[in-house]
Order: structure tokens, then sequence, then C-alpha cells
């Protein structure tokens, strides 16, 4: 607890302390201690793109999850696109969710990996993740990016649970398609009233 408690501290003493004690906190076996110390390092502006992807790499979800969620949080600065497409595939639900969420916030691609690998990847999580949290992340990330190429897929999640329908009829709003228009306006009749609500204050 000690520990923990100096791994959330360091993120608000002077910045030249910190600089001794990151190896110190990444070094010890309690996750925790390490997920706080990537919070730490971000606040004191010293998260490297080196230390993100070390930490995407750590054994424990917790550290991968905290990570992508930084990345998200500061699009560009620490994790490249093909990194978070990466980690789409993440065997822990919770890090696939946040890899998709963070892609969401990014802007447009400019990388080798390019536009598509981020597409393929969202649309195949939207579309067959077996974790419901994971697909509905996929579609908001989607919407988020409102790539016209992934419109079908995003039509296609109103087949899906309640919250991903609810999910995709936010991201429909994002595609100026006729096609879209015409999804969003049969929502007005789905089986769930919050779809529903959503659909007509869109629509509105």
């Amino acid at each position: 607890m000690k520990a923990l408690r100096g791994a959330v501290l360091a993120g608000y003493m002077p910045r030249s302390a910190m600089s001794g004690r990151a190896e110190e906190l990444f070094g010890n076996p309690d996750p925790r201690v390490r997920s706080a110390a990537l919070g730490a390092l971000h606040r004191q502006g010293w998260l490297t793109p080196e230390r993100a992807a070390g930490a995407l790499g750590d054994p424990d979800p917790l550290v991968r999850r905290r990570v992508c969620e930084l990345a998200g949080a500061s699009p560009g600065s620490y994790l490249g696109i093909g990194e978070l497409v990466g980690a789409l595939e993440d065997p822990d639900p919770l890090v696939a969710e946040m890899a998709a969420w963070a892609l969401g916030e990014h802007g447009a691609v400019e990388e080798e990996t390019g536009e598509e690998s981020v597409t393929t990847g969202l649309s195949a999580m939207a579309s067959g993740h077996p974790d419901p949290l994971c697909r509905e992340a996929a579609v908001g990330a989607l919407g988020a990016r409102a790539d016209p190429t992934t419109l079908a897929t995003v039509i296609s999640a109103l087949e899906d649970r309640p919250a991903i329908r609810r999910r995709a009829a936010v991201a429909l709003a994002a595609f100026d398609d006729p096609a879209a228009d015409e999804a969003l306006r049969s929502c007005l009749a789905d089986r769930d009233w919050q779809v529903r609500q959503v659909a007509e204050e869109l629509l509105a």
C-alpha cells in the first residue's frame, strides 16, 4: 500500500524527483503501482512512447488498459495507431475495449498503417467480438471516426443488444448519408425505449 501511495504522489512531486523513481516504480511487482506510475509520468509530462510501448506489453491487463487510456487522452503522444490496432486483439476484453475508445479519440491517420487497418480492426470488433462491451466501444469509435466505408457495420449493430443499438444510433448521426438517416428513422420503432428516445432526439 505504501508503494502504491508513493506512485500516486509521484505525479505531484517536482519533476526532478520523479526522474529518479521511474525505474523503481515500474519494477514493482504490484501492477497497481506500475499503473499508477504511468499516470504519474503522464501528469509530469515524462511519459515517453518507449515507456508506453513497454507498458502495452506488461503481463498484467491493468497496466495495459491504463496505457491505452492515456493514449486516448493524448492522441498521438504515446502509442502509435498500429500499436492500438494490435491492442484490439488483447486477450483481456477491458484492454481491447479501451484500445477501441483510444482509436476513436484519434483524428485522421497519417501513419504507415493507414486508415484501412483502423477501420478493419474496429469493424471486426464491432461485428464479431464475443464481449458486448468491446462491440459497443468499437461501434462508438466508428461513429467518432465517421469513415463512410464503415456505415454498413454501424447499421448492422442495430441488430445487437440494446446498449449497442443505442450506441449505434448515436454513431449514425455522424454519417452524412441517406442510408444513415433511414437507419436512424428505423430506430423509432425499436423495442428498447432508450433507443427510440435517442433516435427521436437526433432526428428532431
